[in-house]
C-alpha cells in the first residue's frame, strides 16, 4: 500500500495567489523527485465547528482559506528519500523562507494506508 503525507493549513485570502504559485513549484519538485501524486485543495465546504473542525484545528480566521493537501509515495522509506531530495532542491529555498501562511499553525503527518478501494 502507498504511504501518504497529509497537510492542513490556513492561507490569508490576500496571499492565496502567492500560495498557489508556491504549491505549483512544490508540486513540480516533489513529482520530479519521485512522489506518486501531489494534490492541493482549497476548502469549499469547511465550517468552523463548535468543538472540532479543520479551521479550528489551525486557528483559522475569517480572512483565511483552508488548504487540504496530500502527497503519496510507494512507502515510508520512499517518502524519506524523496523528502531528502526535495529539501535539498534549491527551488524550495525561497518558498520555505517566504511562506505565504503561518507555518506554525500547519498540521501535517505521515500515514500508512490500510485500505484503498
Amino acid at each position: 500500500m502507498p504511504y501518504v503525507d497529509g497537510f492542513i493549513l490556513a492561507v490569508p485570502k490576500d496571499k492565496i495567489e502567492a500560495y498557489k504559485a508556491l504549491a505549483h513549484t512544490a508540486g513540480e519538485v516533489w513529482m520530479e523527485h519521485g512522489a506518486l501524486s501531489y494534490v492541493e485543495a482549497i476548502g469549499d465546504d469547511v465550517p468552523y465547528g463548535e468543538l472540532t473542525s479543520f479551521p479550528r484545528a489551525v486557528l483559522a480566521t475569517a480572512d483565511e482559506l483552508m488548504i487540504f493537501s496530500w502527497i503519496t509515495y510507494e512507502s515510508r522509506q520512499h517518502r524519506d528519500a524523496v523528502l531528502e531530495k526535495v529539501m535539498a532542491d534549491p527551488r524550495m529555498k525561497d518558498g520555505m523562507e517566504n511562506m505565504p501562511f503561518d507555518g506554525k499553525r500547519m498540521i501535517y503527518g505521515g500515514f500508512d494506508i490500510f485500505l484503498q478501494i
